[in-house]
């Protein structure tokens, strides 16, 4: 026997019904504080430090997003 159930609800019922925590006051804290970080960098390496703390995936990731823009910056053949 296969039972469907649809459900018909926004992410924040569905949050409230299953009984997550609400984190949107900690995302918006979080938001502000890069925000913040990003508009007062004084230099390219600050900002190069900055962002590599934030990455994921430390130098690993930083260096594939870098190849990334690097291929996306070159000009057409």
């Amino acid at each position: 026997m296969k039972i469907n159930v649809e459900v018909d609800c926004t992410p924040e019922e569905a949050r409230r019904f299953m009984g997550l925590p609400d984190l949107t006051p900690v995302h918006d804290v979080y938001v502000k504080m890069m925000r913040e970080a990003v508009e007062n960098q004084t230099n390219p390496e600050a900002f190069q430090q900055l962002m590599q703390s934030w990455s994921p995936m430390g130098e690993a990731g930083m260096n594939f997003w870098k190849g990334l823009f690097e291929a996306g910056t070159k000009p057409g053949k």
